[in-house]
């Protein structure tokens, strides 16, 4: 069993002296691990680094054992971060995320797509963020956990959309929320079409996907919401307070 395809390197932990399991995404086969042997090593370390856009070829004697991969570099995405700390930030949450949620080969292609349009912008910096959160909502909608922005869940009106349902997903109005409004998750304007967005706006949709993440998509198996993504959150609203205090001084 073998085959040769694109793939995005998701992750890489050690496996004996030298060597590591690496976990990559294909459109074909979703999430996929095998044995790097040397991939440790200095001349093919820095090939194996999550971000990464490889070549991948998978080989294996029967279709449902680990499997070794070798590789060519297509991208050095990981390089291209290292210096800026919050663009390494998103690279390690989207990756983590994508490695933690999909279950190995099931084919997730809108997530592939996704990330392959996502992640050699990610040097762009801070821009970016409204991208990973549309893409995290595209994760969800693939996992069958998709969020209804479409209209109102109480009125039915398709403007003015500010708030999100915690339970069920769905959109509502200012008008549609009335006494409830606290008990409501913001609903950033960037997720229903305008273009213009603030540092408020990233955290308001990073807490927005990170409810159902964790309530649908870890939780379900038991699982915290991937560290990386956490500090990603938290990074972010580090910078919304930094923000507040300049205003208030």
């Amino acid at each position: 069993m073998d085959w040769d395809l694109p793939a995005i390197v998701l992750d890489t932990r050690p496996y004996g002296e030298g060597d590591v399991i690496a976990t990559v995404m294909t459109a074909e086969h979703g999430a996929h691990r095998g044995l790097v042997k040397g991939g440790a090593s200095r001349s093919q370390g820095g090939l194996w680094q999550a971000g990464n856009f490889v070549q991948a070829r998978w080989l294996a004697r029967l279709s449902d054992q680990l499997g070794g991969f070798r590789g060519e570099l297509i991208h050095a995405t990981a390089a291209s971060v290292m210096d800026d700390p919050l663009a390494l930030g998103m690279l390690t949450a989207v990756c983590s995320v994508t490695e933690d949620a999909l279950p190995e080969r099931e084919p997730h292609e809108p997530v592939f797509v996704g990330l392959i349009a996502l992640l050699p912008r990610l040097m762009l910096g801070e821009t970016v963020l409204p991208e990973l959160i549309q893409w995290e909502t595209v994760l969800l909608a693939d996992l069958g956990f998709g969020l209804d922005l479409s209209g109102c869940a109480v009125t039915g009106a398709t403007e003015s959309l500010v708030y999100v349902s915690p339970k069920t997903g769905r959109a509502v109005t200012t008008e549609g929320a009335g006494l409830w409004s606290s008990r409501l998750l913001p609903l950033p304007a960037f997720l229903t079409g305008a273009t213009a967005s603030s540092p408020d706006d990233w955290r308001a949709g990073l807490r927005l996907t990170g409810h159902f993440l964790t309530r649908d998509v870890f939780g379900a198996r038991h699982r915290p919401l991937p560290m990386a993504r956490q500090m990603l959150y938290d990074r972010v609203a580090a910078m919304v307070a930094e923000s507040e205090n300049q205003d208030a001084g």
